[in-house]
C-alpha cells in the first residue's frame, strides 16, 4: 500500500478553507515581542522607582523627560493646559498643580481645609472635575483626610501623572499649539 504524501496542493487548499484568519508575518511576530519586553521593563521600572515622577528612568524615549520640562516651564506649561482644556481634559493637569500647591504647604490648619477642597472638587465620587484614580486610593485619601499629611495626596498624583506622560503629552508635543511654540522659542535665541 503507498504512503499518503501531503502535496503542497493540499497544504494550500486547507489555507484556503480559513479565508478569514489573519496570519502573522514575521515582522509582527519581532515586533510584538520588542513592546511586550519594553513593557516588562516599564512595569519593572515603575515599581523600583519611588520619586515623584515615577518613570524618570525610562527617559530613552523623551517622553517623561518632556514632560517634566512642560511642567517647569511656564510657557509650555501654559500652552499645556489650554491644549488640555481644548481636550475637555483639563482636571489634570489641574489637580496635579493643586498637589504641588498642597505639597508646599506647612500649616496644619491649612492642609485640612486644602486637603478637603481638592477632596471635594477631584476625587470625590461624581465630583465635578473628577480625576481618574482607582478606588483603593480613593479610599485611602478618604481616610486621611481627618489627619491629613503633606503626602496624601501622593498615590494619586502619580497616577495622573503617568496618566498624562502616556496619554496626554504624546499629543501636545506633535499638536500644532506645541509645534509653533517651539518654533518661536528658537527664532528668540537666534535674535
Amino acid at each position: 500500500m503507498p504512503k499518503l504524501l501531503f502535496s503542497k496542493i493540499g497544504v494550500y487548499d486547507i489555507k484556503d478553507l480559513m479565508p478569514n484568519v489573519k496570519r502573522a508575518r514575521r515582522i509582527d511576530i519581532v515586533l510584538n515581542r520588542k513592546r511586550r519586553k519594553n513593557d516588562i521593563q516599564v512595569l519593572a521600572g515603575q515599581k523600583i522607582n519611588n520619586d515623584m515622577y515615577p518613570s524618570k528612568q525610562r527617559q530613552a524615549d523623551g517622553k517623561s523627560q518632556n514632560l517634566a520640562k512642560l511642567l517647569k516651564d511656564k510657557k509650555y506649561l501654559a500652552a499645556f493646559r489650554s491644549f488640555l482644556q481644548s481636550e475637555f481634559s483639563d482636571e489634570n493637569i489641574e489637580f496635579w498643580l493643586a498637589c504641588e500647591d498642597f505639597r508646599s504647604t506647612t500649616s496644619p490648619d491649612e492642609l485640612c481645609w486644602k486637603a478637603e477642597k481638592i477632596y471635594q472638587e477631584f476625587i470625590q465620587p461624581a465630583a465635578c472635575r473628577e480625576i481618574n484614580v482607582d478606588h483603593q486610593v480613593r479610599e485611602k485619601i478618604k481616610k486621611s483626610l481627618k489627619k491629613p499629611t503633606s503626602s496624601c495626596f501622593d498615590e494619586a498624583q502619580k497616577q495622573v501623572y503617568l496618566l498624562m506622560e502616556r496619554d496626554s503629552c504624546p499629543r501636545f508635543l506633535s499638536s500644532n499649539a506645541y509645534l509653533s511654540l517651539k518654533r518661536k522659542s528658537r527664532t528668540m535665541w537666534y535674535i
